[in-house]
């Protein structure tokens, strides 16, 4: 982990944090909420030891990266134009793609906005969603969902930070990586983020203590609110990317779900995936892996797993 290097690039306006280890074709890790570069550290160690070059930043609005405070700061525009400010700053025209949760959701952006700057996408956990063209996604997850759905409890600016608040920022973390039901995730505000305070969270043998406080350490200095931006922009981004309606992704994929995911687990995301439909919005999808056993932060839990399928799929390009 020592090897590991760290910068900040000045890219779109804003300070961006990025690590990264080894030479070689470049890869590029896009990490989801509520994470960091640092769910990556498996990953970035085994391709660089099979002589790639391992980036990744800490996206805006996470860890040492600069936070905007106003959700329209956090679209997929804003998030995209900062990683192609981070490829021009390292003078890379092309990149191997890696995305993980929102990571996952920016990197299909990538691909539909600059597929030019990218030669190939292994992608985990959130499928490419085309757009809806008659409703905005708060209006389907409230109506699929209901109003306690987490994603529509995370809308109002402050109040999930109030919660969160409340809760010992590390037994938060614990609860958001260690949880491993697929139902869709409902928090009445009765109960609230932290659940109760009296239940014991067992760590896995594949996460630390010293891996959750490094993740509560960085969330104390920085707020979780630039993680809650991103979902408290998704129906600016569905307005804004009107154009982009229709439009395949056109890059080779692989994709990558744990059959315990809350997102393999959606209303109609089995279906897509088996059925065809995923394929017929990503042409170039030539493998779907889903893990038995395995749940949401798949990176973190499967390692080994996943940095083998990361380097068996990127190798062939």
């Amino acid at each position: 982990m020592e090897k590991i290097q760290h910068k900040s690039i000045f890219a779109n306006g804003i300070n961006i944090h990025v690590a990264e280890i080894g030479e070689g074709p470049a890869v590029l890790f896009l990490h989801g909420f509520p994470e960091l570069w640092y769910s990556w550290r498996h990953q970035m160690l085994s391709l660089s030891s099979a002589g790639y070059r391992a980036i990744a930043p800490d996206l805006r609005g996470y860890g040492e990266t600069d936070a905007p405070p106003s959700a329209a700061s956090y679209t997929a525009f804003h998030i995209v134009g900062d990683l192609v400010g981070i490829l021009d700053a390292l003078g890379l025209d092309q990149v191997f793609l890696v995305g993980h949760d929102w990571g996952a959701v920016m990197a299909w952006y990538f691909c539909l906005f600059r597929p030019d700057r990218v030669k190939a996408l292994v992608n985990m956990s959130v499928i490419f969603h085309p757009r809806n063209p008659s409703r905005k996604p708060l209006q389907s997850m409230r109506a699929i969902f209901g109003d306690d759905y987490y994603i529509c409890r995370f809308q109002e600016p402050g109040e999930a930070e109030e919660e969160f608040a409340r809760v010992d920022t590390a037994r938060l973390i614990k609860k958001f990586l260690t949880c491993r039901n697929p139902a869709p995730p409902c928090v009445p505000k009765s109960v609230g983020f932290g659940g109760s305070p009296h239940t014991t969270i067992t760590l896995p043998s594949w996460l630390s203590e010293e891996d959750i406080n490094h993740f509560a350490s960085k969330f104390n200095q920085k707020g979780f609110t630039g993680g809650l931006n991103y979902y408290r922009a998704l129906d600016l981004n569905w307005e804004l990317t009107a154009p982009w309606m229709g439009i395949q992704i056109k890059v080779p994929v692989k994709f990558i779900v744990g059959d315990l995911d809350i997102n393999y687990n959606n209303p109609g995301v089995k279906e897509r995936i088996h059925n065809g439909g995923f394929k017929r919005d990503v042409p170039f999808l030539q493998e779907v892996v889903v893990m038995e056993g395995v749940a949401h932060f798949l990176n973190q839990e499967k390692p080994e797993e996943i940095s083998s399928h990361i380097y068996d799929f990127i190798q062939r390009f």
